[in-house]
């Protein structure tokens, strides 16, 4: 592969997986047994101390939860190489076992449907320290020009059990928020999701910082950020929006963020409903790595600097309009952390959605033709190596094509739908009908059948399923224009435009081949296929 295509693959969140046997550590952690299925997290209140200059952290989680059914063991996780320090529950101390990163409690007697209950958590120890994050999970511990301390994590899709304990799966989201307390060391930060709550100084040389976050949050974007910061405070209609940079980036943060928050607000509002975290403002937070879509805080590494850290991924030009960063990162505060996939397999529901974000943010900001241009040089980056959809119950993403190819599956359908009045209309309401739920993939195939009004659930298995990408293989002889669909799926029944001496016409092929007479045609190449409008390939036979 060519560096420069790796670099362009280097998306956010996206960790490419090569094919393997999943094992019964896969299926722990990606798994639903009993012991996780019998109970719904209700909240989770995180108090941590963590030393920079040990790279470890000591402290609790307590979480309440709902018992769905009668049982006497649950599973939380939590790495296998942090140490389980307690589990206390109505005072007493709970027996456990490890198997790998689950940890299975058991209680002195069943506990009762429908009853609340909570334990807290102790454990301590030296969480993996990430070699490529976002990219691979853990913490970063680096120092910034001033030689402060410089901190953060990331999880996805390694799991936030690396770093505390937790129900690590994306089925289960606390439904009343969670509060992460962190203390530091004086003269550092902790920004954390959520809203600020105050801090206090502790007396032996740390300050804790309080955060609380209101809504339902999944695991992997409750998150810590530690830094000399300095805050630069704005809004937009009413919402809170909240920059958190190193003190030597001040001045470049305040133009740099101006530029692009405020008028991606006015697109997103507009097309996907309003910012789904309202209650909990809107952060933009400096980190030591790259970013990643952390629910109301969110990760900031781009380096003040259009595109992708000063490139295009497109290769359109368009790219470099835009911090390429806060405008996909942000577009998953609906796709990802409002809309949550049940399982990593069904990754593409975050990815695909938040890359065709970017597409409607230029097309906000430049038009129909503009935003063609840019998501179509995006299909330069597909692979085709792996299906979109990884396997269930193992945790398991699917390729890294569930960025590039998912958005441009997104563009065909909206081409394929033909009418932009439904399409926006369909796009905005899927967003607010799945507003802060978890979901997958049939759920979301269903919802664009029943408002489509079409069978849209081929075109989905084309892409989402199969490597293969439809080529169109078509001919003209004198009058007549021959075309069938190959490298498809059977039922594939996707229409395809073409235009001739003005005239657009629907075609509907099939894997058998098919005519039409063109009129007055002229010379053979007189007539356009509108393969921007479908990721499509096309085939001439001579």
């Amino acid at each position: 592969m060519k560096k420069s295509l790796y670099i362009s693959l280097l998306i956010i969140g996206f960790q490419q997986l090569s094919a393997q046997n999943f094992t019964h550590r896969d299926s722990l952690q990606g798994g639903l047994r009993l012991e996780r299925t019998c109970f719904d997290v209700q909240r989770y209140d995180l108090n941590l101390t963590i030393n920079p200059d040990e790279k470890s952290i000591t402290g609790y989680n307590q979480v309440t939860f709902k018992v769905i059914e009668p049982t006497q063991k649950i599973q939380l996780d939590l790495f296998d190489n942090m140490k389980v320090d307690s589990i206390v529950w109505n005072n007493q101390k709970l027996n456990y076992t490890r198997d790998y990163d689950a940890v299975f409690i058991n209680f002195p007697q069943p506990i009762d449907q429908n009853s609340i209950e909570k334990l807290r958590f102790y454990y301590s120890g030296k969480p993996k320290v990430a070699k490529n994050a976002p990219w691979d999970g853990g913490f970063v511990f680096s120092k910034d020009d001033n030689k402060k301390d410089f901190i953060a994590v990331a999880v996805q899709g390694t799991g936030a059990s690396l770093w505390y304990p937790c129900k690590d799966s994306q089925t289960d989201e606390p439904d009343n928020g969670a509060t992460i307390k962190v203390a530091v060391p004086n003269g550092l930060m902790n920004v954390s999701n959520g809203r600020f709550t105050g801090s206090q100084d502790l007396g032996n040389g740390y300050t804790r910082w309080d955060w609380e976050v209101k809504n339902p949050i999944n695991n992997y974007d409750i998150t810590v950020n530690i830094a000399d910061y300095v805050h630069i405070h704005d809004t937009y209609e009413g919402l809170d929006l909240d920059y958190y940079v190193l003190r030597e980036n001040e001045e470049k943060a305040k133009q740099h963020f101006e530029a692009d928050v405020k008028p991606m607000f006015a697109c997103f509002n507009k097309k996907f409903g309003n910012y789904p975290f309202w209650e909990d403002g809107y952060k933009l937070v400096e980190t030591p790595y790259l970013g990643m879509e952390h629910q109301s805080a969110v990760a900031y590494g781009n380096k003040y600097r259009k595109g992708y850290l000063g490139r295009d991924l497109s290769r359109s030009g368009l790219g470099m309009g835009f911090d390429f960063i806060i405008i996909h990162e942000t577009g998953h505060e609906w796709f990802g952390n409002s809309i949550t996939s049940k399982d990593i397999a069904d990754m593409w529901i975050h990815e695909a959605f938040t890359t065709y974000s970017e597409t409607v943010f230029i097309e906000c900001q430049k038009g129909y033709e503009a935003a063609m241009k840019y998501i179509n040089g995006q299909g330069f980056n597909v692979q085709n190596d792996r299906p979109v959809i990884g396997q269930y119950g193992v945790n398991n993403e699917g390729s890294g094509d569930m960025y590039y190819k998912g958005a441009l599956l997104l563009n065909t359908l909206r081409h394929v739908i033909n009418d932009d009045a439904k399409w926006w209309k369909l796009l905005h309401d899927y967003s607010e009908h799945f507003k802060k739920q978890i979901i997958d993939t049939d759920q979301v195939v269903a919802y664009f059948n029943e408002k489509s009004g079409m069978n849209l659930t081929p075109i989905f298995n084309q892409y989402l399923k199969t490597t293969q990408i439809p080529e169109l293989v078509y001919k003209t002889d004198g009058n007549y224009f021959y075309y069938r669909w190959d490298n498809v799926n059977a039922d594939f029944n996707m229409p395809v435009d073409i235009e001739y001496n003005r005239k657009k016409v629907r075609l509907y092929p099939t894997t058998q081949e098919q005519k039409i007479k063109l009129r007055k045609l002229k010379k053979s190449k007189s007539y356009q296929i509108f393969d921007n409008n479908f990721f499509i390939k096309l085939k001439e036979e001579l």
